[in-house]
């Protein structure tokens, strides 16, 4: 049995726009309206899709029943994984005092808080992003950020902040290879598209984050290290997006950039230190020996490198085990993508993916697991600690398992698609809306990667239809994208996990959108600057 999707249901295509938009609006009235925990909004918004892929876009309830299971396991397996994975690391630092050790370490380099959080927040989530992502970046530098005594709600609210501009290549490039899969266009030339219109605003995401955070006048007294640290950061992603490779760029570029920092910071201190400490005393800051800070690191150091190890597309694959990756059964190709999203009518594949040592969340818990005994824990102890921190995320767990099931109902049915075509009908000034495509993509799915298969090819077709390059609209999705990440639920379940903020994600979400929807609309500027302007910097 096949479905096709209908794009168009109540043959009226503003009112069937309004009728897809209605899952999410459930979700967001009953948990910013409404006021209920995120987890009971999620199941809202599920219930709603359900209802509206039934009634109004008439998909069969089986095809229903099986979207929805393969997203709930795919929020399991894929996302809520991570989460689990970096509490557990950051609980077992703590446990054995060598996240004392790596704060102090932070604090010898800078006492200063802006400095830290650009350190954290950016370099070190940037870092994490490239090697991984799947919420590594959000949950691992969120806890660290607490750990050095920022207050819950701000380290959340910087952590999400900061995973913008490094996303597009988040995860060793994935988003651009899926990018090229899906519109046929050259990698290269899209990757250097892209890296010609995020740099600029890597450039100024420094002084964005620390400007959240204190007035102009503190903004300015460390303008100095802002500048040497995002033009360091735009420089190589610039340099390694255009002239070499997609999977390293953010990687290389968050490593040149933290040592560049590291270098800049043993000549240069701000005049006024900005400090997190309470009361009138000064705290003492120790200093220790390379060794003692290594160790300290090993941790994160080693979940790192198993990040970066599994993630290299060579070596993932021995990770896989076969069979733990197959069709699921009454969904996979059932499911037809029609035109004009799609250029021939088109199966859409449906994957369960059970190869969970295959995850950034296996390597990060390998990473914590191989430092026990080096750090003097029992392993009984170490698996004590991964009990309690399950028990403690269970209803972030259950929030994941309901946003990622409400996004395949909406992907399956079509309702994301039709969302999508209303913002191709604007003609001229599409190179401005159709990056907000892409930031609207990633706020439904939760991921770059997610946003481009779901519209990177509805760019290419509409982009060649009014004579607009396609390489150019195409990046403009995944560029676009990396604004919406901030605000996607998935984004804000993780944060708030990772900063002990469950019951506070309406609070964070409405201190991300301000942010989130200008920076996407300044891209979009940009992307038109391009189309019109300066086509010649299209590749």
């Amino acid at each position: 049995m096949t479905w096709s999707q209908i794009y168009d249901p109540l043959n009226f295509w503003q009112l069937s726009t309004f009728v897809s938009a209605l899952p999410v609006l459930t979700l967001f009235f009953v948990l910013l309206i409404l006021k209920q925990r995120v987890w009971i909004s999620a199941l809202s918004g599920m219930l709603m899709a359900v209802l509206l892929a039934s009634a109004v876009f008439g998909m069969p309830a089986s095809l229903i029943s099986n979207a929805t299971f393969l997203g709930v396991v795919f929020g399991l397996v894929r996302i809520a994984w991570i989460i689990v994975a970096s509490i557990f690391l950051y609980n077992i630092a703590v446990e054995t005092g060598q996240f004392q050790v790596m704060k102090e370490s932070i604090a010898a380099l800078s006492s200063d808080s802006r400095l830290q959080a650009v350190l954290i927040a950016f370099c070190f989530g940037a870092f994490l992003e490239g090697t991984g992502g799947g919420g590594a970046p959000v949950a691992i530098a969120g806890a660290f950020l607490i750990g050095l005594g920022f207050p819950p709600f701000q380290a959340a609210v910087l952590c999400l902040l900061a995973n913008t501009a490094p996303v597009a290549w988040g995860g060793v490039g994935n988003p651009i290879r899926v990018l090229a899969g899906v519109t046929g266009l050259p990698e290269q030339s899209l990757n250097a598209m892209v890296g010609r219109i995020l740099p600029p605003f890597a450039f100024v995401l420094p002084l964005w984050l620390v400007r959240s955070m204190v007035d102009w006048k503190k903004t300015f007294e460390v303008m100095p290290a802002l500048l040497v640290c995002g033009l360091s950061f735009a420089a190589m992603q610039f340099y390694w997006s255009n002239y070499l490779e997609t999977g390293l760029v953010d990687i290389a570029s968050a490593i040149f950039s933290l040592l560049v920092m590291v270098a800049f910071l043993r000549f240069w201190k701000p005049q006024n230190v900005l400090e997190l400490h309470s009361g009138n005393k000064r705290a003492e800051v120790r200093h220790h020996s390379l060794s003692v800070i290594l160790k300290g690191w090993s941790p994160f150091i080693l979940a790192s490198i198993f990040i970066l190890i599994s993630g290299l597309p060579a070596l993932n694959k021995y990770l896989k085990f076969e069979g733990l990756t197959f069709p699921l059964p009454g969904l996979h190709n059932q499911v037809i993508r029609v035109p004009p999203v799609v250029n021939q009518p088109t199966p859409e594949a449906a994957i369960m993916d059970l190869n969970v040592f295959a995850m950034p969340g296996a390597a990060v818990c390998a990473g914590a697991l191989l430092a026990v005994p080096f750090l003097g824990m029992s392993f009984s102890r170490a698996f004590q600690i991964f009990g309690q921190t399950l028990r403690q995320l269970i209803p972030s767990l259950l929030a994941i398992s309901f946003m990622v099931g409400l996004a395949f109902i909406t992907r399956y049915s079509g309702m994301d698609t039709v969302l999508g075509l209303s913002l191709t009908r604007t003609g001229w000034v599409f190179p401005f809306f159709g990056t907000l495509l892409g930031w609207l993509g990633v706020a439904l799915t939760g991921t770059d990667a997610g946003s481009n298969a779901l519209f990177g090819n509805l760019q290419k077709v509409t982009a060649e239809q009014l004579n607009i390059s396609p390489v150019l609209m195409a990046s403009a999705n995944s560029a676009g994208g990396v604004m919406g990440k901030m605000i996607d639920a998935q984004s804000i379940v993780v944060s708030s996990a990772a900063t002990h903020q469950e019951g506070n994600e309406a609070a964070i979400f409405k201190a991300v959108f301000k942010h989130s929807i200008v920076l996407a609309c300044l891209v979009a500027l940009l992307v038109m600057f391009y189309a019109y302007v300066t086509p010649q910097v299209i590749p």
